[in-house]
């Protein structure tokens, strides 16, 4: 690699939560997987969920597909490698590339609650059963007024993905199983469980906002 490698990355994980978070929660769940075919959506400058792609493909072989608006073909220099210079929702360029069956898919480009949905039920199905697809930014928590990263734009965008994907996770609970991790700006990591074709969300009917509800809490 022609950036920091992997060593020198994993000497930072106690200082970088982006990096620890993507190590216990990606590096680990699929450190023991042979022959893994992954697509990539976001590579950014530091490219480190790339770099951790590149480590698990170096000790159990497989193939990388990267895709992103901004031109990183240069950035590195691997075999494994096919980088795709294109929007995550160019559809019919990117299926030129990719295999029929993919063990993972990495979402990191446009958190948007629509379009999170909108990539996620059109790549799903190309997910092998017990593959694993992981969301990135899914937390709020960082971009709340006065906390670290204090930002309204992103605070709405990151709680209404994480909603969304309560409400997909709610009509499809036999189809994959969801997890959390709310380090950083927080992953959401899906375990495909069978072949059968997702159903579309419905809204969560939540009693929080409830007259019954708003009482007690006055009464409280």
């Amino acid at each position: 690699m022609t950036e920091k490698n992997f060593k020198e990355l994993f000497e930072e994980i106690n200082e970088n939560i982006h990096f620890r978070k993507l190590f216990i929660s990606v590096y680990k769940k699929l450190e023991n997987k042979n022959d893994l075919k992954i697509l990539e959506f976001g590579v950014s400058e530091q490219a480190m969920t790339t770099k951790i792609f590149f480590e698990l493909l170096k000790k159990k072989n497989g193939k990388l597909y990267s895709v992103d608006i901004i031109d990183y073909s240069s950035k590195f220099n691997e075999n494994e490698w096919t980088f795709i210079n294109c929007r995550d929702d160019e559809y019919e360029k990117i299926n030129k590339f990719i295999p029929d069956k993919l063990d993972v898919i990495f979402l990191d480009t446009l958190h948007n609650a629509k379009h999170v949905e909108k990539i996620f039920y059109n790549y799903f199905k190309r997910l092998k059963k017990n593959g694993i697809f992981f969301i990135d930014d899914i937390s709020w928590i960082p971009y709340i007024k006065n906390n670290r990263k204090d930002n309204n734009y992103i605070e709405i965008n990151n709680q209404e993905t994480f909603e969304k994907l309560l409400e997909i996770y709610n009509s499809n609970l036999e189809k994959f199983d969801l997890e959390f991790n709310f380090m950083g700006t927080g992953l959401a990591i899906i375990t495909k469980k069978n072949e059968d074709n997702l159903t579309k969300p419905k809204i969560l009917k939540s009693r929080k906002y409830s007259l019954k509800n708003i009482i007690k809490r006055r009464i409280g």
